[in-house]
């Protein structure tokens, strides 16, 4: 497979000091939605997430449980796995940062550093964050605390460094010369702006705990977070074996998807680290906002937390993919409101997208015998006006992917959503008007032409959407009988012709319909709300 046919993307691995929430489900939602888009699309996919487990964070939390640190991450990385099974994510791999495999990648790239006089012994004195796992010059403090909030206390060790100010010019040229590095063009603003305000060399390993990868050859000191952490990414394509299938097919990864709170590891150290060690960097970091909680910011102290399983329990799995993916461009932060899930499950879904396939393939089950009815003429351009509607929305269905595919190769989720949407409502609007209950009576036969080419919408509908809501779309595709072989993006028509060699058989036998997004109806307490 050529290498534009293939595609890593990756969500940053989730640190485990806390359950899973919505905004670790929001990051690895959208990078499901994409490696499922690129694999319906011909390509071969690598995603990956995981659990970042080192850190005096950590060291001191299991100290606080009870427990030995190795002990307390197998515990408590279980449920980042149990997030993707929740919400129905398709990673290829889960890497934890404990892993003998990691551990054998991250003292390689360091070594290669230290070979390349990337990095040296000093001292590092500052103020440092633990719950951020952070350090903080004197003139970012406030109020005596880190930007976050967060606590810090003075902090003097021997360090490693790494000469990250050696970086700044050739981190300038390479922004320059790779505009879509950084995504939303905001993000790569700040980016640019921090590198141009002059880099500083970082600090990459600790003396004061002992949580970490050892740095080679001195076990006094284990590798800082960020070196440790953002290695993963080499580490799940089997890196240090450059000359591997996993490296070799899919490095450099296409994306970072990742929360703007770590952007600037991502897009000025990460691409350093490589540079500086003689690998390319990756193609884009894409940095998402943050949500809030119906209007409020989300934390621990408010106890307004969004549990992520609570939502999908309350809702349904693909009415929680499809709410976050659609609510808020993506990039932008956004509001999570009670009220906004239910108007986009009733009003989107059941109205609009479940309606549509109810309506549809009821009448298909009770005028044509539940079966494919025929089709019209082939040539879509010289079809009956009584039909040409209906023709008419399954050409803007044919031509659908052509307008989703440069979305979804940008990160737009919420704009393909809005563009299959157009669709949706069209092909409802075409229901009313060209009414096939009317015809069933006055012209039986385009009736049947009608419902044809409505049916052919959906199809194409529920295999373009399928990223998006895989669980309803498998349904939806069941109710066609559109064999599972059959619903990858190459089995779209792609032009005018009211059907090819991939179309809806005539005659083919279809089950009884039945719902696929049931109406939200809020009892008791939910209704006051």
């Amino acid at each position: 497979m050529s290498e534009a046919k293939r595609f890593y993307v990756t969500s940053p691995i989730y640190y485990v000091n806390d359950k899973p929430h919505i905004g670790h489900a929001y990051t690895s939602l959208a990078c499901d939605a994409l490696a499922r888009f690129m694999r319906l699309d011909g390509r071969e996919v690598m995603f990956l997430t995981g659990t970042d487990e080192h850190g005096q964070k950590v060291e001191k939390a299991a100290t606080a449980a009870g427990e030995a640190p190795q002990d307390f991450v197998d515990r408590i990385s279980e449920p980042f796995r149990g997030l993707s099974k929740l919400l129905a994510f398709t990673n290829d791999d889960f890497i934890r940062t404990t892993e003998p495999r990691h551990k054998t990648s991250v003292q390689q790239l360091w070594r290669e550093l230290v070979a390349r006089d990337q990095i040296y012994l000093g001292t590092y004195a500052g103020w440092y964050s633990v719950r951020d796992e952070a350090f903080h010059a004197e003139s970012e403090l406030v109020d005596g605390k880190a930007p976050s909030g967060a606590p810090v206390e003075w902090v003097e060790e021997p360090s490693y460094f790494f000469r990250l100010s050696a970086w700044q010019d050739r981190l300038l040229a390479f922004y320059d010369e790779n505009p879509d590095f950084v995504l939303p063009g905001s993000r790569r603003n700040e980016v640019v702006s921090f590198v141009k305000g002059g880099l500083d060399d970082l600090s990459v390993s600790r003396t004061s705990f002992k949580w970490g990868v050892p740095v080679p050859d001195d076990p006094d000191h284990v590798m800082y977070v960020w070196i440790d952490a953002l290695t993963n990414y080499l580490t799940g394509v089997g890196y240090p074996d450059t000359g591997g299938a996993g490296y070799r097919r899919f490095w450099p990864a296409d994306v970072h998807i990742v929360g703007k709170d770590i952007l600037r590891f991502h897009a000025v150290y990460w691409p350093a680290f490589l540079m500086a060690a003689d690998l390319p960097p990756p193609r884009r970091i894409f940095a998402h906002g943050w949500w809030t909680n119906e209007g409020q910011k989300i934390s621990k102290s408010l106890g307004n937390i969004i549990d992520t399983s609570a939502l999908v329990e309350r809702y349904g799995v693909d009415q929680v993919r499809y709410f976050l993916l659609r609510e808020v461009p993506f990039g932008n932060d956004g509001d999570f409101s009670h009220r906004a899930m239910v108007s986009r499950a009733n009003n989107d879904l059941a109205n609009d997208y479940g309606n549509l396939v109810q309506r549809v393939l009821s009448m298909i089950n009770r005028y044509c015998g539940g079966a494919v009815p025929a089709p019209a003429a082939n040539d879509g351009c010289h079809v009956d006006p009584s039909v040409l509607d209906a023709v008419i929305s399954l050409r803007h269905a044919h031509g659908l992917l052509r307008k989703v595919r440069p979305l979804m190769q940008r990160q737009a989720f919420h704009s393909a959503l809005e563009r299959i949407w157009l669709v949706v409502k069209e092909a409802n609007v075409n229901v009313d008007h060209l009414a096939p209950w009317v015809l069933r009576k006055s012209d039986p036969e385009r009736m049947k032409e009608v419902l044809y080419a409505l049916a052919e919408v959906i199809r194409h509908l529920a295999i373009t959407s399928q990223p998006f809501m895989p669980e309803s779309t498998a349904r939806i595709l069941d109710q066609l009988a559109v064999p599972e072989d059959q619903r990858t993006f190459a089995h779209l028509n792609p032009g005018n012709r009211v059907t090819d060699e991939n179309s809806l058989a005539p005659g083919t036998p279809l089950p009884k319909p039945e719902g696929v997004f049931p109406r939200y109806v809020e009892h008791g307490a939910e209704a006051a709300r």
